[in-house]
């Protein structure tokens, strides 16, 4: 077994990156964790090669994307370095987000989860103000809901809605042009049926 770290400027950045190295190799997704700088670590767990196929995916694609990462293999870890990967959550105080995304931060509801046909829509910017107007803007134009809003330091923030692809385009459109000059647009995405373990990190 080994473990993978990628380092990933952006959380929407990191939420694309992840869910395309989860559906190119079998690894699993042990978690984000934020340095509060704005980037994201990425923990992966698989086979050497599996881990290294995956973290061959995610330089391919984040070049593609204009985004730099770091990226690790680490094969055959010490026992010892285990908590250096497993280790409680918390809030960070200094911009109120979480210091990780766990697969454990959200236990499972009755509410309605995500079928194959859904998507989720991702819009970052840096300044609240300018995600609060883009993500009104996003509920009123099309039929998605909610996911959350995550905040990984150096006034960037994250919100999240989900619905069919249809609507979470439209949606995504709409609070792309709301940010307007209320703040920073730092990116917009769809992703079109997101990979378990990357539903798994966020609010059901």
């Amino acid at each position: 077994m080994a473990l993978g770290f990628i380092e990933i400027p952006f959380l929407s950045v990191t939420l694309l990156v992840a869910d395309q190295m989860v559906k190119a190799a079998d690894v699993r997704v042990l978690g984000f964790e934020s340095p509060g700088n704005g980037s994201m670590l990425v923990r992966l767990e698989g086979e050497v090669a599996a881990v290294q196929a995956a973290l061959d995916r995610a330089e391919q694609y984040a070049a593609g994307l204009g985004a730099k990462i770091v990226a690790t293999c680490v094969a055959r870890p010490d026992a010892g370095f285990t908590p250096m990967i497993h280790f409680p959550n918390s809030l960070n105080p200094l911009y109120g987000g979480r210091d990780q995304f766990l697969p454990t931060d959200f236990p499972p509801t009755n509410q309605k989860t995500m079928n194959t046909k859904e998507a989720i829509g991702i819009i970052e910017t840096q300044g609240l103000t300018a995600v609060l107007e883009a993500t009104d803007a996003m509920l009123k134009a099309a039929s998605v809901t909610l996911v959350g809003k995550e905040k990984i330091g150096a006034a960037y923030v994250t919100v999240i809605v989900r619905g069919d692809v249809a609507a979470v385009k439209a949606a995504v459109e709409a609070g792309s042009r709301a940010v307007g000059s209320l703040g920073k647009l730092v990116a917009a995405h769809v992703i079109a049926r997101p990979h378990d373990d990357l539903i798994a990190l966020l609010p059901k």
